[in-house]
């Protein structure tokens, strides 16, 4: 009968080898955990004041930000057995199976106690009952689920046994794993900010032998939005491209080339461009960048290029930004439609409106931009200050609920209201371009004889603010 038997796997400290030491950018996350280890390391006098610790803590966040890596360094630093398990790991093809293994794993570490218990990936086992055409009372998913919170509700909590679990998909837990008793505490492990990055990326960079002029910073600087394992990717990348040039050390170009590849795929050098399609994509690639320039509270262009990248990329304009943003103006937001419309402006000034398919991702990534600031918003006057955009945890409830009502009238109206968005960018971009039609020319007859230019190429390009709110 071992098919019953958890899968678990039992880590001693010396084995996890993670502390909080190993743990960067997520201060706030080490902080809420630190209780935990001190719960565990005397779990006795920790309830002299009649205070209870919480059953269960629960790690939220987006895949990478360093969840279960965090949990190691709990156990790690507690010195306490540590039982990691993945909740798909309690599903078999028998029904009942699951639940035996959910019983033998809390009856393994109370053995062991004080100990950690590690699910991972908590949303395969812990989805909310009663979703699905086949929901129902004996699916072995819900036998399993009930299981664990029975589990959850049995164990005395001054027993030294602590349930983390970790989930980015917390949207789709069943409540009951979330109420008070079980799942007491979310952490949320959030994408770190510049400071975090900083420190993640001293984190790696020990491990490989840069070149004296690479900072940190700089290329924190480089990498908003980039996730622990993005980063830690990034500086494998690095020393990966360094190896294969033959370099002695990681150098600063390194580690911008690692950027562009993870951000707008592999170079195809290989892909030949007839001349008149170099000229099109030359173009097209220095409206976007004309119009960046232009526009204040853009982020700034740091280099575009015409040789094909990725799967369907003929060229790219990179533009970086100078901080972490969390907050967009109205203003902004058409700033950047202009921006992704400067292509396709540029195509119809210089080709007597014969424009090319180039534009296709450019178009869906303004409509994208248009249909959030009237649906989710409230940003377009005609429309009014109302949401008319799906709830996030809408497929939790059935179809009909999930969608918005609005009356066909009000459906057109948003319709409108998108288009114009896209078209008023379309016509501030062709201003801005025609206005300093000597610059675009300029700039993709350089383009095309170098294929790619960096920001300093761009210092004879100058900046048109007041043309560009003149074009508006």
């Amino acid at each position: 009968m071992a098919i019953g038997k958890s899968k678990a796997k039992i880590y001693v400290e010396t084995n996890t080898g993670v502390t909080f030491a190993d743990v960067a950018g997520v201060d706030e996350a080490k902080d809420e955990l630190r209780e935990v280890v001190d719960f565990l390391k005397s779990p006795t006098e920790y309830g002299r004041l009649g205070g209870r610790m919480p059953r269960g803590v629960l790690l939220v966040g987006p895949p990478g930000t360093g969840k279960t890596l965090l949990a190691k360094a709990v156990a790690g630093e507690a010195k306490v057995p540590f039982f990691s398990i993945s909740g798909s790991e309690f599903v078999e093809m028998f029904v009942g199976v699951g639940a035996a293994r959910v019983r033998d794993l809390f009856q393994q570490a109370h053995e062991k106690a004080p100990a950690i218990i590690f699910i991972d990936e908590l949303d395969a086992l812990g989805r909310a009952r009663g979703i699905g055409p086949f929901a129902g009372g004996h699916d072995e998913k819900e036998q399993t689920l009930n299981q664990l919170l029975v589990e959850l509700d049995g164990f005395d909590s001054r027993s030294g046994l602590v349930i983390l679990s970790a989930t980015n998909r917390p949207e789709i837990l069943d409540p009951a794993l979330l109420r008070a008793g079980r799942f007491d505490r979310q952490v949320l492990v959030d994408r770190p900010d510049k400071k975090g990055r900083i420190e993640i990326l001293k984190v790696h960079m020990k491990k490989v032998h840069l070149a004296p002029e690479v900072d940190a910073e700089d290329v924190a600087a480089l990498t908003p939005g980039f996730t622990g394992a993005d980063l830690a990717n990034l500086v494998n990348e690095a020393a990966l491209l360094a190896t294969r040039r033959n370099g002695e050390a990681v150098t600063m170009a390194n580690f911008n080339n690692a950027i562009e590849r993870m951000v707008a795929g592999l170079e195809k050098r290989n892909r030949l461009l007839n001349p008149k399609e170099r000229e099109i994509v030359a173009f097209h690639e220095m409206g976007h960048a004309l119009v960046a320039l232009s526009l204040p509270g853009v982020d700034p262009v740091h280099k575009v290029s015409i040789i094909p990248r990725g799967v369907g990329a003929l060229g790219y304009t990179l533009q970086r930004p100078t901080e972490d943003r969390f907050l967009l103006s109205i203003s902004e937001l058409k700033n950047r439609i202009a921006v992704l419309m400067g292509g396709r402006a540029s195509e119809q000034l210089i080709f007597d409106g014969d424009v090319s398919t180039g534009a296709a991702d450019d178009l869906q990534r303004a409509t994208e931009i248009a249909i959030e600031m009237v649906t989710k918003y409230g940003m377009d006057a005609n429309v009014g200050q109302r949401t008319y955009a799906p709830r996030p945890q809408a497929f939790l409830v059935t179809a009909q609920d999930a969608v918005v009502s609005a009356a066909d009238i009000t459906g057109r109206e948003i319709d409108l209201a998108v288009r114009d968005l896209v078209e008023a960018g379309d016509v501030r971009a062709r201003g801005i371009l025609e206005a300093h039609r000597a610059d675009l020319d300029k700039g993709a007859e350089l383009l095309i004889a170098r294929e790619t230019l960096s920001a300093e190429d761009f210092a004879p390009l100058r900046p048109v603010d007041a043309q560009g709110q003149a074009a508006e």
